[in-house]
């Protein structure tokens, strides 16, 4: 398939300035979305995406992120997601989004509900012996719904990284090609 010059100056402006990149944009040899988000990922997140996993676990009013060293003994990791996520809650409590937005783009399902529902949603963090942990409460069902969307999302982001371990007992829609 031949490509425009437009296109392929619209992919490369997309990367540069941290947008979402859509499908128009992504063909051929460009990145995938995932690789996408891991490049992104390594200019917001101080640990490696490679030597972690991210753990999604939602929940009927929420859910825990939780982000784990693969070797519970490289305490240099541990503590550079314990300081990421320590930063990302307090952030998050504020309705701060911006590093999610910066790695995943501002069209990120359920992002919107969060920025404007964020008064209603306990934040809370905690360490874990090898990494740590972000839970979220909300009363609210909309705001729970906007949570899994939101978690969907970053599962199918962070692809062979991230793992679900969803208790909601609510049917999901796959968000993982919300930006293709």
């Amino acid at each position: 398939m031949r490509r425009t010059p437009g296109i392929a100056v619209l992919a490369v402006a997309a990367l540069i300035g941290g947008g979402a990149v859509t499908g128009a944009a992504v063909s051929g040899s460009d990145p995938s979305r995932q690789e996408v988000v891991a490049e992104r990922g390594a200019r917001v997140m101080p640990f490696s995406l490679g030597a972690t996993t991210h753990v999604f676990d939602a929940t009927v009013r929420g859910g825990t992120q939780r982000v784990i060293a693969k070797d519970p003994d490289d305490s240099r990791e541990i503590e550079l997601i314990r300081g990421h996520l320590r930063a990302e809650a307090e952030a998050f409590g504020r309705g701060d989004f911006a590093d999610p937005v910066a790695i995943h783009g501002e069209d990120m399902p359920g992002l919107r509900a969060l920025r404007a529902g964020h008064r209603k949603i306990t934040v809370r963090y905690r360490d874990l012996p090898a990494g740590a942990e972000i839970a979220y409460g909300t009363e609210s069902r909309k705001l729970a719904s906007a949570l899994r969307a939101w978690f969907n999302a970053q599962l199918g982001d962070h692809a062979g990284d991230a793992a679900s371990a969803d208790r909601s007992g609510v049917e999901h829609t796959d968000h993982s090609g919300h930006t293709k």
